[in-house]
């Protein structure tokens, strides 16, 4: 006898008559066939969270197991594609039943129907383990989608290099017990489990973002992790959208957890028309996107981040690096809260369940820089965005967030509303990465960029401390060290650090540039202080074009164009030159 329906409590049903059931099984709640998963099980009764709107359900209604966990099908198809937060196709569902999800669809996830161009890689007689690929297909003019075995064995059957569908056998394997296992276009993963890798490796490589404040002063590492909390309308959702453009990965998978739907609508009206620097293709060729925006289911919402990634680490087995953009974990952690509370589970700080920080670090652990079953090399990155109340960052989500990542990317609302852009505050956040791949910059520009950054970034601390002194004593009051750091400060804050995303020259800059311009504010930086400390005055040294040339920089110089580096440092050279001769 199937389960029943005892109760009705939104997403959370209890069902009794449950000896058939198992934790965290995936079943089908009622006659309307709703997607559900087991959570509890406590004696005869089970609790399920259902990823649809319960509305119509009535007691005693049937519950069919499914007999596999919640998972997601995973094959060609998922590039370009926009998912709801349990991998069902969102374009589709919109072609066949208009703009609002009916309930009972069904798993509806990747097309079923449309032919692949296979071509196979594997022969009879070869054996093949787990992850090993068998086939490859163009499912973009980036992305080769590389299938990869689930199972292990001798290969006895293999088709020819055609147009296969999804549920087409393409290669069969025996395996250690004789059983013959068929390898279609896809495969099924739990999504709340990590894929296997072989060994994880050390972290040294730079996500390059084209974004200078974070490819020098907080840089992110390829299977790193980020956190980017702020308030609202600091431009969290903003640089999270230069990132999935900007960003040296092969894959972007951009999660909109329980975001408003103007917001998703901005993405997918955009995104389309978006050109990635790094390939010239359109960006929707290498992009993946989860809506769950706040008007829809909230179990839904809780299960979006397994789901994008499951699908992550899916691309990572097949050797690329990937980089996943969840907006925002804290949408996320509101969905786990609502869940908490229907399930009577006892609340912990501001209502939120006492696992809040477990569930975090088993999300953000599953970032990394890994060598794969299959031997190659691939990489998660992932990137949270978390929106506390009133942007206050002691808040239960942010300060369990900051104990799972390595970057901190603090954004400042008096930043935002003066129109500094990116508006990461220099003064709350840090990255744990800078010596980590200090090498990497040292192989790919030749210098010691970690310590030309550290210097630059004490300026902007003593500038803080000027700053406060200026505030007791007046700015007439300052010594002209004083005066000069602060003329610095504003160069490597305006100069560099601020950056507009409207302007073709500056939107994307490259590594090279970012290490000219910061070697030109160094340069005219050592300059001055020698000038000063050779009793000049600063009222004789300071020179206002020349600190608007600086400044001006990364509009006049294009990006490949740095040999007008030269002709700015000798500007620096000769103004400071002049006081020496004269001097003599």
């Amino acid at each position: 006898m199937n389960p029943k329906i005892k109760t009705i409590n939104g997403p959370v049903v209890i069902a009794n008559n449950t000896d058939t059931l198992s934790i965290r099984e995936m079943v089908s709640v009622g006659g309307a066939k709703l997607i559900g998963e087991v959570i509890s099980l406590e004696g005869d009764l089970a609790t399920i969270q259902v990823y649809e709107d319960t509305s119509g359900l009535k007691v005693n209604e049937e519950i069919i197991p499914t007999g596999r966990p919640l998972s997601v099908r995973l094959g060609p198809g998922m590039i370009g594609n926009m998912f709801d937060g349990i991998q069902r196709p969102l374009k589709s569902i919109m072609d066949k039943n208009g703009a609002f999800i009916p309930a009972g669809i069904g798993f509806e996830n990747i097309d079923t129907e449309k032919l692949w161009d296979v071509k196979i890689k594997v022969k009879v007689g070869n054996i093949i383990s787990l992850g090993d690929i068998y086939a490859t297909i163009d499912e973009s003019q980036t992305i080769e989608h590389r299938l990869l075995s689930d199972i292990k064995g001798t290969v006895v059957e293999v088709a020819s290099d055609g147009k296969y569908k999804l549920e087409d056998t393409i290669v069969k394997v025996k395996d250690d017990k004789g059983n013959i296992k068929e390898l279609k276009l896809y495969q099924y993963w739990p999504v709340r489990k990590a894929r296997p890798v072989r060994a994880n490796m050390p972290i040294k490589k730079l996500l390059q973002t084209g974004q200078r404040v974070l490819d020098i002063f907080f840089p992110i590492a390829k299977g790193g992790t980020v956190a980017i909390p702020g308030g609202f309308g600091t431009g969290k959702t903003m640089l999270q959208h230069q990132l999935a453009q900007y960003s040296d990965v092969d894959i972007i998978i951009y999660i909109g957890c329980g975001e408003r739907g103007n917001e998703m609508t901005q993405v997918l009206e955009e995104f389309p028309d978006l050109i990635d620097p790094n390939t010239g293709k359109g960006l929707m060729e290498r992009t993946i996107l989860i809506a769950n925006t706040s008007n829809m289911p909230v179990a839904a919402r809780e299960a979006s981040i397994y789901t994008g990634i499951t699908i992550a680490e899916y691309f990572r087995d097949m050797g690329y690096d990937v980089a996943l953009m969840a907006d925002s974990s804290s949408r996320w952690a509101e969905a786990l809260r609502e869940i908490s509370g229907r399930l009577e589970e006892i609340p912990a700080e501001e209502g939120y369940p006492a696992y809040l920080g477990s569930r975090l670090s088993q999300f953000y652990e599953r970032a990394g820089y890994v060598t794969n079953l299959n031997g190659s090399e691939g990489s998660v990155t992932l990137i949270g965005a978390v929106s506390p109340s009133g942007g206050d960052f002691s808040e239960p989500v942010t300060e369990n967030t900051r104990r799972c990542v390595n970057v901190f990317l603090g954004l400042d609302r008096k930043l935002a509303y003066s129109r500094h852009y990116p508006a990461i505050n220099w003064l709350t956040s840090y990255s744990k990465y800078i010596e980590q791949i200090g090498d990497f910059y040292q192989e790919k520009i030749g210098k010691n960029i970690v310590g030309l950054r550290n210097e630059l970034m004490d300026i902007l601390l003593k500038e803080d401390e000027v700053r406060s002194i200026m505030m007791l004593v007046g700015e007439d009051a300052l010594s002209d060290k004083q005066k000069n750091i602060l003329d610095i400060a504003t160069l490597v804050r305006v100069g560099f650090l601020q950056q507009n995303a409207y302007n073709d020259i500056d939107k994307y800059v490259p590594l090279e540039k970012q290490v000219k311009m910061l070697e030109s504010i160094y340069n005219y930086y050592k300059k001055s202080e020698s000038a000063l400390d050779r009793g000049l005055s600063y009222d004789r040294i300071y020179n206002p074009k020349l600190i608007n040339d600086l400044t001006q920089m990364k509009y006049n110089i294009k990006n490949d164009e740095l040999n007008n580096f030269i002709d700015l440092d000798s500007k620096v050279n000769n103004h400071f030159e002049r006081f020496n001769e004269a001097n003599r």
